[in-house]
């Protein structure tokens, strides 16, 4: 006899991806408000939403928002509950990582026991890279299909020995990061690691960490030969944006960079905030940036130079 097909709700964007990547789009019937990638799965229901409109506020104005947000519902978002209930799913998948990314794993639970829903919670806690990969055969284990996880994570493994293999040897330019810029942050979790994969030697923030906040009077002083402005959950306009709001402070942080052409502005939900297959692609894009005389250099809707504006 076939195994029932279960019923899978995506409340985190690098969940969905993963989903995709297993080949599994067929058991997926809900997403979160911020899936935007594979745009075939992008007909779902929508089972989540944030509990402000970020639209047209500054990094400032939404960190205000979020920690609001945080104070007064202990979560930023919340769950279209009738939605929920009338998907029956079978399994939700959720996260630990981070309360202010996705809906975490403890909202969850109160609504299913709120609401009477018997659903498996598959909650992926990914701090490192190898975290990640590890989150791909637990969607697979979860949905009943463990065997597809393996061609999956070996092609993705085999991307990135690529690119190692690739920057072995090379002089490792000093790189600094910075995940967020009002205020900064210091990237965490599998960043660092994306960095010293792609032949670069991060200056802050730590592998498996949460991203901390950081003053800008750490980073002065810094003058790393490459900077990376990746703010969390913007895309490459967004990132440009902001970068040139704070242009004066980014300035005195990274001046031989910015005048070098070696300072870049990523499309950071894309290929590094989330933990989903698309890391490796970002990997492959550092190591572009880092090294162009040994990868090609990203597609220009990926990552380019940020040039300040006097």
């Amino acid at each position: 006899m076939t195994p029932p097909t279960p019923r899978i709700v995506s409340l985190l964007a690098s969940g969905t991806e993963i989903v995709d990547a297993l080949g599994l789009d067929g058991y997926l019937v809900g997403i979160s408000h911020e899936c935007d990638h594979p745009p075939h799965l992008l007909d779902r229901p929508r089972v989540s939403r944030p509990r402000f409109d970020p639209r047209g506020l500054s990094s400032g104005e939404i960190d205000a928002a979020v920690r609001r947000a945080m104070t007064e519902y202990g979560s930023v978002y919340e769950i279209d509950e009738p939605v929920l209930e009338d998907l029956d799913p079978d399994i939700i998948i959720t996260q630990a990582v981070c309360e202010v990314c996705a809906v975490p794993t403890g909202g969850v639970r109160e609504v299913l026991g709120a609401r009477g829903i018997e659903a498996e919670i598959v909650s992926l806690d990914a701090h490192t890279i190898e975290d990640i990969l590890a989150s791909v055969a637990q969607v697979a284990r979860a949905a009943g299909n463990a065997e597809t996880s393996r061609s999956a994570t070996v092609a993705l493994r085999g991307r990135l020995d690529a690119v190692r293999d690739i920057v072995r040897g090379a002089e490792r330019p000093r790189v600094l990061g910075i995940e967020w810029l009002d205020p900064p942050f210091a990237p965490g979790h599998w960043v660092p690691e994306m960095i010293d994969l792609a032949g670069g030697r991060n200056l802050i923030g730590e592998a498996g960490r949460p991203s901390r906040e950081v003053r800008w009077e750490e980073l002065e002083g810094l003058d790393p030969d490459a900077l990376l402005i990746m703010p969390c959950g913007y895309g490459l306009e967004g990132a440009r944006a902001d970068a040139d709001a704070h242009a004066e402070r980014l300035r005195r942080v990274a001046p031989c960079a910015i005048a070098e052409g070696r300072a870049w502005v990523v499309d950071a939900s894309s290929y590094f905030n989330r933990s989903g297959p698309r890391f490796v692609t970002g990997v492959e894009i550092l190591g572009g940036l880092l090294h162009p005389d040994l990868l090609p250099a990203p597609a220009s809707e990926h990552a380019s130079v940020w040039a300040t504006r006097r």
